[in-house]
């Protein structure tokens, strides 16, 4: 089992967007790379500098992280700063936050991939993972107990596989 930790605008989308795809294995929305203090929800709202991210763990074995990654760029504006969607704020940065040096150059190459695609320079943090505190429990499969929710990514991109 491997993960990756994605920053992609509000995180109950990101979360339920994840869960569909055979070969991941678990998600669990959350903070991270703020400061060391554990945040609530407010604080994160109020400018605590973390961003809403959702750890992914997946099997390499059924899906890779260029695939991971591919999906990614499919919900999320990587030319966008501080926003997506509806939302706006330090905390709907976009970024791919790493635990594994080893990913990185696996990381490296979807970016410049994507960057082609769109011809000019992402506005996605690549980073080491700092910190990554888990979010509140409502949180947590949100738009599964909220169907109604508001999501920056389109419902139907929540059935693609």
């Amino acid at each position: 089992m491997k993960s990756i930790y994605l920053a992609g605008g509000c995180f109950w989308g990101v979360q339920k967007f994840f869960d569909q795809f055979e070969g991941v294995l678990s998600t669990e929305t959350g903070y991270a790379n703020g400061s060391d203090k554990a945040p609530s929800y407010l604080e994160v709202c109020g400018g605590s500098g973390h961003a809403e991210a959702v750890r992914v763990d997946y099997d390499e074995a059924k899906i890779t992280l260029t695939q991971l990654l591919a999906y990614f760029f499919m919900v999320i504006d990587p030319l966008s700063v501080n926003r997506q969607g509806n939302d706006v704020g330090v905390q709907y940065r976009t970024g791919i936050y790493y635990t594994d040096d080893s990913q990185l150059a696996e990381i490296q190459a979807a970016c410049r991939l994507e960057e082609e695609k769109v011809g000019k320079p992402l506005a996605v943090e690549v980073k080491p993972l700092e910190n990554f505190f888990t979010a509140e429990e409502y949180h947590q499969k949100y738009l599964d107990k909220n169907p109604g929710g508001y999501c920056h990514i389109p419902g139907s991109f929540f059935h693609i596989q």
